[in-house]
């Protein structure tokens, strides 16, 4: 029997970027993908969210925006619209409502639950999180800063308890490391989302369709060396 491949993803994303979401489905609908190739040994993948902060003009003590307003002000209005009916397209091709409605907040305590999730259940307890998260904005249309918001996603996703998510968000756990992390990110020249680095070597920029990333895990599941092209490049040593 061939021996287990396990392929090692960390993408780095926001929890208020539909493009990320847009992302995180095509890349499970890739995983899903995987299972039926024929010729291939078995695939494992080890998937680990990391933080990234879009919304650098916003602290994280800051009262909540209107979306639309804020949108609206940094795009301007044409350039808003036309936004949101390329983003609205793609995601439903993949299943995804986008909402623009709602309010805007910084995203670091949404980071915090995440990381903290990862910590104590690794992708089994985090990825759950991060969809709910994802949906709870981008659907939704909830204020991703709400400490209550946050805390019913966690119970609802198998994460931790609302209490214990509560609990938790009242203090600054993880804070620093997050911070840490998001600035590690930046120092590295990664200045969009998504971003998924695939065994530490090849790097996929921006919500690339199943296809891209089916490519690539077939190439190594077959321990053939990927290809670089315009969406998928090796990373700098």
């Amino acid at each position: 029997m061939a021996s287990t491949k396990v392929i090692k993803l960390v993408v780095i994303s926001d929890v208020i970027c539909p493009w990320c979401y847009i992302g995180q489905k095509e890349l499970l609908a890739a995983i899903d993908q995987m299972a039926s190739i024929p010729n291939l040994c078995p695939v494992k993948f080890d998937i680990e969210f990391r933080p990234f902060r879009l919304l650098t003009s916003l602290k994280d003590d800051e009262p909540p925006v209107e979306k639309d307003k804020w949108y609206t002000a940094r795009f301007g209005k044409e350039k808003y619209e036309n936004i949101q009916q390329m983003v609205g397209v793609r995601a439903k091709k993949v299943g995804v409502n986008i909402s623009w409605d709602g309010k805007l907040s910084q995203s670091t305590a949404a980071h915090r639950l995440l990381q903290k999730a990862w910590k104590t259940g690794g992708q089994r307890l985090q990825q759950p999180l991060l969809t709910g998260l994802f949906k709870t904005f981008l659907e939704d249309a909830k204020d991703i800063g709400d400490k209550e918001v946050l805390a019913e996603c966690a119970a609802e996703t198998g994460a931790m308890s609302k209490e214990e998510a509560i609990e938790f968000l009242e203090t600054d756990e993880g804070l620093a490391e997050v911070n840490s992390m998001i600035a590690d990110t930046k120092a590295k020249g990664i200045t969009g989302v998504p971003f998924t680095i695939i065994d530490g070597k090849w790097a996929v920029s921006g919500g690339q369709t199943a296809d891209v990333y089916v490519q690539i895990f077939t190439k190594l599941a077959s321990m053939e060396v990927p290809t670089p092209t315009e969406t998928a490049t090796t990373l700098s040593k």
